[in-house]
């Protein structure tokens, strides 16, 4: 792994097939094509382009398509010979914003966008992975509409490894799927237990799920039914049971199960909390002479924990439940944190994911869900943007 505390990461490299007709062989990157939104994110092709860059000397071998406006990513490519000799660039006029409501990017960018594109390079096994840092809500629309659900999941969930007092865990969802009935959060569970055994090794990964308390009593009708389900139908997990926020960090169970609503925040929360304590730290560091001299002598564990605190380090997520690998980068995030993300493209691409996934889903036939009544658009705009 490129990065040992990333938020999200994963995998070693076989042979994979998948569903959507792509084919890696090896451990290496040779063959390996990552699709790259090229105008995703704050910043744009100086962020895509120049973490390309990066990665391209890790990753000896991998190439890109690279989809945007030419005429603004020709200046950015011509800094970067090094990814203009190993990437194709496709025009295109549209970008989606960071702003546009899902429904708003599928009418827009429909066939046209750089996102659309960029998924659907995946889709015709152009690439074996699609890489954006764009609208979140945009990119977890187009993705199930291009490349679909995977069997037994009604809604896609983001998610990523998190790094705890143990290790790292499982969080999903971080931003997919606002408000998901009982049975999708059993979805999710089946698919983050499968995702933690394929990156940890575990035989049997424990799953919990987030809530207020720990109590049985406790939470909303979702939660506590689908708690019901992974304790009663006999599922092939180890389920712990439920968690609260701060058992995450603890690293209590390997995977932690919650909604996109929830698990955004508590993830928005925890890279708010590290900028924080980094920068009592600074100061700190420079409030007296004996704490400079101090520093000093501890700068070497300084730069350490620096280094493991860097949200750039963690950066990356994956769509889960998809025919198909689709990667979220942090839209605000620079050139070395999209190369992080990459990373992570990399990684995943090099495991049959896709198919693990799809097996451990067939525990979930005949399984009826017990109500229907708590299902909601996995995000405020879906209902109207899952256009067929």
């Amino acid at each position: 792994m490129a990065n040992g505390a990333a938020l999200g990461y994963a995998l070693g490299g076989i042979e994979c097939i998948s569903e959507v007709g792509v084919t890696i062989s090896g451990t290496g990157t040779g063959g390996l094509t990552i699709a790259i939104d090229g105008m995703g994110g704050d910043h744009g092709p100086e962020t895509t382009i120049g973490g390309a860059d990066i990665a391209a000397l890790r990753h000896p071998g991998v190439r890109f398509v690279i989809f945007g406006d030419e005429a603004a990513m020709r200046p950015v490519l011509d800094k970067f010979p090094r990814v203009a000799a190993i990437s194709e660039i496709v025009h295109t006029d549209v970008a989606i914003s960071m702003e546009e409501l899902p429904s708003q990017a599928l009418r827009r960018g429909r066939k046209t966008s750089s996102m659309w594109l960029a998924i659907d390079a995946v889709k015709s096994g152009r690439a074996q992975v699609a890489l954006s840092a764009g609208n979140t809500g945009a990119l977890m629309a187009m993705a199930k509409v291009i490349l679909k659900t995977m069997p037994n999941v009604e809604r896609p969930a983001l998610a990523a490894l998190w790094p705890t007092a143990r290790g790292e865990s499982v969080v999903l969802d971080l931003g997919a799927t606002i408000g998901p009935s009982a049975f999708q959060l059993v979805q999710f569970a089946v698919m983050g237990e499968a995702f933690a055994r394929i990156i940890t090794g575990l035989e049997q990964p424990t799953v919990g799920l987030l809530n207020i308390g720990q109590e049985e009593v406790k939470g909303t009708e979702q939660v506590k039914e689908a708690a019901q389900i992974l304790r009663n139908t006999g599922l092939p997990l180890k389920f712990h049971g439920f968690v609260e926020g701060d058992d995450i960090s603890k690293g209590t169970t390997d995977v932690v199960v919650t909604d996109g609503y929830t698990g955004n925040i508590a993830l928005k929360t925890a890279e708010g909390t590290v900028r924080m304590i980094v920068e009592f730290l600074r100061g700190a560091l420079k409030s007296s002479l004996m704490s400079r001299i101090g520093y000093l002598f501890a700068q070497g564990a300084f730069k350490a924990l620096s280094r493991k605190l860097d949200p750039r380090t963690s950066n990356g997520a994956l769509f889960l439940g998809l025919n198909g690998l689709v990667v979220k980068s942090h839209g605000g995030t620079d050139a070395e944190g999209f190369a992080y993300a990459i990373d992570v493209a990399v990684d995943v691409a090099a495991a049959d994911l896709v198919h693990k996934i799809m097996a451990d889903l067939g525990s979930l036939d005949g399984l009826k869900p017990v109500s229907n009544r708590d299902t909601a658009p996995a995000t405020p705009d879906e209902s109207e943007a899952a256009l067929s």
